[in-house]
């Protein structure tokens, strides 16, 4: 059975071009020209998408607004989106990953180069399953997008999510920076090195008292090892 694709997309030939492609390589295309019916296309309980390749310059309601919609909806918090955009520099690169995005294509692009995104980030999806992680302390539902340590919520950005969930699906497995990168910041990220490291101490911080469960390799990348049963050492002190 083909898989559901959104297109939302204002140009014309753009759309309609990425839709013959898409349609050829197994999927089965919609259509959207602009942000208010991409968004209410995506959260059609009976043609959910499973893919949404999305243009920022949109009449309405813009590309970055609609992401952050669609992130923070049950429904499509975890649908792959692909941002096609004229809008190439840097900084308008990570704030469309930031928001949500799983990878980001700059126009003009070539048909082969977007259907290699599209299976990259649909590989990753496949291989992301719908099990959960639990060590006693630290508790993640990959399904449910959600992390609890020791009891309390984590609340997380998606970037800090994803870039969670692949370290512990890979347990005790050293990953490396560009490896990590290109998982979660999408296929062939040319930005700045230092988001990653920012994104872990980020990440760390908001654990609190699980935030030693990533490991830093030096020279190579990150390590998930857990936090096991032993309590944070705050509640371990015996007074007196």
């Amino acid at each position: 059975m083909p898989r559901p694709a959104l297109i939302i997309e204002d140009d014309a030939d753009i759309a309609e071009s990425v839709r013959y492609n898409l349609d050829a390589a197994g999927f089965k295309s919609t259509i959207a020209s602009t942000g208010e019916e991409g968004l209410k296309l995506a959260l059609e309980s009976q043609n959910s998408p499973g893919l949404i390749i999305l243009d920022l310059m949109l009449p309405g309601m813009n590309g970055m607004e609609l992401c952050r919609r669609l992130r923070r909806e049950n429904q499509t918090r975890k649908t792959p989106i692909i941002m096609l955009t004229a809008k190439t520099s840097e900084a308008d690169r990570v704030a469309g990953l930031d928001v949500g995005a799983d990878d980001y294509i700059a126009k003009p692009f070539s048909v082969k180069e977007l259907l290699a995104r599209v299976r990259a980030v649909m590989r990753r999806t496949d291989e992301d399953g719908s099990e959960r992680y639990d060590d006693g302390r630290l508790k993640i539902d990959f399904e449910d997008v959600r992390a609890v340590c020791d009891g309390n919520n984590v609340k997380l950005t998606h970037k800090e999510f994803q870039l969670l969930s692949v370290l512990a699906k890979k347990k005790g497995r050293v990953i490396a920076r560009q490896q990590l990168l290109d998982q979660v910041w999408g296929y062939s990220y040319y930005g700045d090195a230092r988001t990653l490291d920012v994104h872990i101490r980020r990440l760390r911080q908001k654990l609190e008292t699980c935030g030693d469960c990533i490991e830093t390799v030096v020279g190579v990348g990150y390590r998930f090892i857990g936090c096991g049963t032993q309590l944070p050492t705050s509640a371990n002190q015996i007074d007196g």
